[in-house]
């Protein structure tokens, strides 16, 4: 009997495995544009499109270089610059050209579309082609006490939401996101400034973001819904 009893042990630890790994993440819930971590963080999270600097010619360099070097004396908070690269995914450009391609009346375009996508699909196969991307992440911790080493210790034994960290978070979610978006505002007008194009991550693109940073291999094969409506943070494994 004791070894009966061993085995469904193990099972159930391997059925609970992606929950026991998901304990550990410190992310709690993505609403409102809004990252909101366990310990009552906040984060926004901007996507910058890159600049080719090499391009530009001497005096343009300078003033991007003398800009940004404003910018950052501006800034009374921290940043977090985050380079992400990833395999480059056209999954949707390539379904898009697809469908342009099967409705064509036009025999010859129609396989040419189609010889064209399979080309791609097998280049991509082959080559390890990288695409990189740029985000800054802002943070709000005002909020947040330091804690003693035996409170980190206690916090790291256990590491699950609890309903009083939840009950915390809502209650300083209009006065932390509304000084979340003071320092967004702030970042995109500087970094605007100096040429860049920015984007502040809507909550989709920031579940998206997460989904794919913790599952890099799963996120190939099993998309995200595209419905809003199937759009479920608690049922994304991460």
């Amino acid at each position: 009997m004791a070894k009966d009893k061993a085995k469904d042990t193990v099972r159930t630890r391997k059925a609970n495995a992606a929950a026991s790994v998901q304990r550990f993440l410190p992310v709690a819930e993505v609403r409102n544009e809004t990252i909101l971590l366990k310990n009552g963080g906040m984060r926004a999270v901007i996507a910058v499109e890159a600049m080719n600097f090499n391009l530009k010619s001497e005096t343009e360099q300078q003033g991007i270089i003398a800009g940004y070097g404003s910018f950052v004396n501006t800034l009374t908070f921290p940043l977090q610059i985050v380079i992400r690269s990833s395999r480059t995914n056209i999954d949707d450009y390539l379904d898009a050209v697809r469908a342009i391609g099967e409705k064509n009346p036009n025999e010859l375009l129609k396989n040419q579309t189609l010889s064209y996508i399979a080309f791609m699909e097998k280049l991509l196969d082959v080559a390890d082609i990288m695409q990189k991307r740029f985000y800054v992440v802002i943070p709000i911790d005002q909020s947040i006490r330091h804690k003693t080493a035996i409170e980190q210790f206690f916090d790291w034994l256990h590491p699950d939401d609890t309903s009083a960290r939840a009950t915390q978070r809502n209650h300083s979610f209009r006065q932390g996101s509304r000084q979340l978006k003071e320092r967004t505002d702030l970042v995109m007008g500087g970094l605007s400034s100096i040429g860049l194009h920015c984007k502040r991550l809507d909550t989709r693109e920031l579940i998206e973001l997460l989904y794919v940073t913790y599952n890099p291999h799963t996120a190939q094969t099993q998309k995200i819904p595209k419905q809003a409506s199937d759009l479920n943070l608690e049922q994304t494994t991460m």
